[in-house]
């Protein structure tokens, strides 16, 4: 069957018509906050106490926006006769948001856990020179990042955690076996006492 001429244009007019008597719904953005959806991508936060410098997220980086600067120090031997030990220490983390293009691979590279995701997206600035942003910046928006979303509670155990129970299960039984051979041996000895 040929389509009646100006069918077409009916529909279309009769969407707007629709849409003219709804109210509209017009967020004043500056006055009212946008809500935003869990989990979502703003700038990255560095919680530096878990940095090792290990420079992955810099090496990774596609587009280089990342600075590390380091120093290695001289950790003093914990114990008498211990050996001393040399270690990384953070000088300067930069990152470059003029140049970063938000893929979140530096996150996904880093060990440590020592980057995450902040939903914090007014960082907009007069110069793009300014969008370098040192540690310290870095570190205000770590506390801005949500908590991870719960575990499924059908979920199986993660196998980290199952070998660590395991571990500790076997330790717990060495010991306990450990502990009743001793408790055995006094009342034996104690028993061959006159």
């Amino acid at each position: 069957m040929a389509p009646i001429p100006g069918s077409g244009l009916a529909k279309g007019l009769a969407v707007t018509l629709r849409t003219m008597t709804r109210k509209t719904v017009t967020a004043q953005y500056p006055d009212v906050q946008p809500e935003l959806p869990p989990r979502s991508r703003g700038v990255i936060g560095l919680f530096e106490e878990n940095c090792t410098v290990c420079m992955l997220c810099a090496r990774e980086c596609p587009d280089w926006c990342i600075y590390i600067d380091s120093h290695k120090e001289t950790v003093p031997a914990a114990a008498p006769g211990g050996r001393e030990r040399s270690r990384n220490v953070l000088d300067r983390f930069a990152i470059d948001f003029s140049l970063c293009m938000y893929c979140g691979i530096c996150i996904e590279v880093c060990p440590f856990d020592a980057l995450f995701w902040s939903p914090e997206f007014e960082y907009a600035e007069t110069d793009i020179h300014e969008l370098t942003h040192e540690r310290d910046k870095l570190r205000e928006w770590m506390w801005t990042v949500p908590e991870p979303p719960a575990l499924d509670p059908r979920a199986e155990e993660p196998k980290e955690i199952a070998a660590a129970r395991k571990a500790a299960e076997k330790a717990a039984a060495v010991a306990a076996a450990e502990a009743q051979a001793a408790a055995e041996a006094q009342a034996q000895a104690e028993g061959d006492q006159p």
